[in-house]
């Protein structure tokens, strides 16, 4: 309910404040699993991608945040369910997580970076992304965020109002030919890259071939300040990565 809530009060405000674009809505399935696989160039992505869908988007975040009474309210208000702590690493149980979602029939966001790009490029996926299509056996949209990162920088906490955001998303890829080949770490990797070539041609972001590093210091500025590097901890969620 808290969710719903927190949906019908912001949505009308965020609209004020900003100017919000929305493409390929019609390519959003109404109904059954899907994975949102977005680029990652600000915190407020995770606010602005749940707030042009009518369906409800679920991310992962650490379970951790879930055992703070300050900090849970917030994570189950926005979406968020904690990583599963039984068994695995920590990227195979925010795939059992996810998973979850999907074989109930629910929609689940991704960024396949890993962690908010540097430097507002496009890095190199991780398959997670992958194993998850395959395993969940349902689409997956590529979906770009545009305008993000000038309306909230990295390190800044109180956002740039009235600037232009669009929320860009791409035709349903299914991948069903590979149904049958889970395991093979080239399936993987071919579909993930297909997947961020799409997120590439959606946001017109610049592809850099590694992966990006967390924590990593944006070119031509100074490192974050210890404190929104704190206050980031409490409040943004944690991407999933495999």
């Amino acid at each position: 309910m808290t969710y719903w809530l927190l949906k019908v009060i912001l949505t009308p405000v965020l609209r004020f404040l900003f100017h919000i674009k929305v493409e390929g809505m019609e390519n959003m399935p109404t109904e059954g699993p899907v994975i949102l696989a977005s680029n990652h160039v600000s915190f407020s992505d995770s606010i602005f991608l749940p707030l042009v869908l009518r369906r409800r988007v679920t991310f992962v975040a650490k379970a951790e945040y879930f055992e703070d009474k300050k900090t849970a309210w917030f994570f189950r208000a926005v979406g968020q369910i904690p990583i599963k702590r039984e068994g695995g690493s920590a990227s195979q149980r925010a795939l059992a997580s996810a998973k979850e979602v999907l074989d109930n029939g629910g929609v689940f966001g991704i960024y396949p970076e890993g962690t908010r790009s540097p430097d507002g490029q496009l890095y190199k996926g991780h398959t997670g992304v992958a194993r998850l299509a395959l395993q969940c056996r349902c689409p997956v949209l590529a979906v770009a965020m545009i305008g993000t990162r000038e309306a909230q920088p990295i390190g800044q906490v109180k956002p740039n109002f009235f600037m232009p955001i669009t929320v860009r998303f791409s035709d349903a890829m299914r991948f069903d030919r590979f149904y049958d080949r889970q395991d093979d770490p080239l399936v993987l990797r071919q579909i993930t890259d297909e997947i961020m070539f799409s997120l590439r041609e959606q946001s017109g972001q610049t592809y850099v071939n590694r992966y990006a590093k967390r924590g990593e210091a944006v070119e031509g500025a100074g490192a974050e300040s210890s404190a929104v590097v704190a206050a980031r901890r409490v409040s943004a969620p944690a991407a999933m990565s495999a």
